[in-house]
């Protein structure tokens, strides 16, 4: 089933000296359920696909539908509470708030909405990422490998239709690098997850089912995996 489609997505950026296309109509679907991995030298456009998937920016032209919903038609507070529910956004530096318990840190997008969460659901992601033992500490007791592993169980925890990681082992040394990359493998497999992973680390994209390469803001390679 697709979650995801993209149609002619196209961002221009008015420099003051000129125009700069950071995407040049972008047609992209994905299914529920694939790990996709986006690479692609500085530049490319990665981020900037990454933040209009995210409902972060809008595209310049084009439509993104996610789930049935066309995002790039979004007033801004639509896009906020569409962006908490649907999209859960996992960064490089991993956005927890200092003064809160793990526990509350990962259930702040249901709070906001003063919802509750699903017990078996929020324990299942906790044992599934290691950090069930974890979860009355502040972030700041915890190493950075637990932090994103917070990170990312904040982002699941509305069941969203697309997690988005955006350079997630970014700040990681190399043995909490491979433990996140597996925590998303995890989390595809047993959660059923999408996830569109944006890096630069050919070695992580290489782990997902799909790579798709970006170039001067198109699409210049797409293979498929498995």
């Amino acid at each position: 089933m697709e979650i995801l489609k993209c149609v002619g997505v196209t961002k221009v950026y008015d420099t003051g000296g000129g125009q700069v296309i950071a995407l040049d109509h972008i047609d992209l679907s994905v299914e529920k359920g694939e790990f996709t991995a986006i690479i692609g030298a500085s530049g490319s456009g990665k981020s900037t696909l990454l933040h209009i998937l995210g409902s972060v920016d809008t595209p310049s032209e084009g439509r993104v539908i996610i789930e049935g919903t066309d995002i790039s038609s979004l007033n801004p507070t639509q896009s906020a509470v569409f962006r908490r529910r649907k999209v859960g956004l996992v960064y490089q530096f991993y956005n927890l708030i200092p003064t809160l318990t793990i526990r509350k840190n990962i259930l702040m997008p249901m709070l906001l909405d003063k919802r509750k969460p699903n017990q078996e659901y929020f324990d299942q992601i906790v044992q599934t990422l290691g950090i069930a033992d974890k979860l009355e500490r502040l972030p700041n007791q915890l190493s950075g490998g637990q932090q994103q592993r917070a990170a990312i169980a904040r982002s699941l925890i509305y069941r969203p239709a697309l997690l988005l990681a955006d350079e997630p082992t970014g700040n990681l040394d190399q043995k909490n690098s491979g433990e996140i990359m597996d925590m998303l493998k995890l989390s595809n497999r047993n959660l059923n997850q999408t996830i569109i992973l944006i890096t630069h680390d050919e070695k992580a994209a290489l782990q997902a089912d799909r790579v798709i390469t970006l170039g001067d803001g198109r699409i210049i390679g797409d293979v498929k995996r498995r």
